[in-house]
């Protein structure tokens, strides 16, 4: 424990006394927001060109653009943390508010089911509600017939 803080001591006074009056505290530049809209730009354009293909004045084209939206996604971030705009969260979000509204607006409703689809879940139900008094029937009958059936 001694020899850890003798050996620590030197850098902690190193550290001090060469830092120019701010006692080792890192100030970071302001954010280049031009940098970062200019950069933000291209990463957008290479989505947009991607995401003309998909359909999405259609119908939500999620599942399929997952990759090219996460490559996006890294690229705004890179450009948010080389332009020292990550602290600005609302340059980012900006970003992503206007890319939801453009392509996902379809995204958040909910369609009903097809007609095939709705007969496949209601069909085994109807047909075994209609034959289920007949297997009844046919059980009850055929213990009274069976001792007959053997010549007893």
């Amino acid at each position: 424990m001694v020899w850890t803080a003798h050996l620590l001591a030197p850098f902690f006074i190193w550290t001090v006394s060469f830092s120019p009056g701010k006692a080792g505290k890192f100030v970071a530049p302001p954010c280049d927001q031009n940098m970062f809209d200019s950069n933000v730009d291209n990463c957008l354009s290479d989505f947009n060109k991607s995401m003309e293909t998909s359909g999405y004045k259609h119908k939500c084209p999620w599942p399929t653009v997952k990759r090219i939206y996460n490559k996006l996604k890294w690229c705004v971030d890179d450009w948010a943390n080389a332009s020292w705009c990550k602290g600005c969260g609302f340059l980012v979000n900006k970003v992503f508010l206007e890319v939801h509204q453009t392509y996902f607006p379809l995204c958040g409703q909910i369609h009903d089911p097809s007609l095939s689809t709705v007969i496949m879940l209601i069909a085994p139900i109807v047909i075994t509600t209609l034959l289920l008094p007949l297997l009844c029937v046919h059980l009850t009958t055929w213990n009274t017939e069976m001792p007959n059936s053997l010549g007893l």
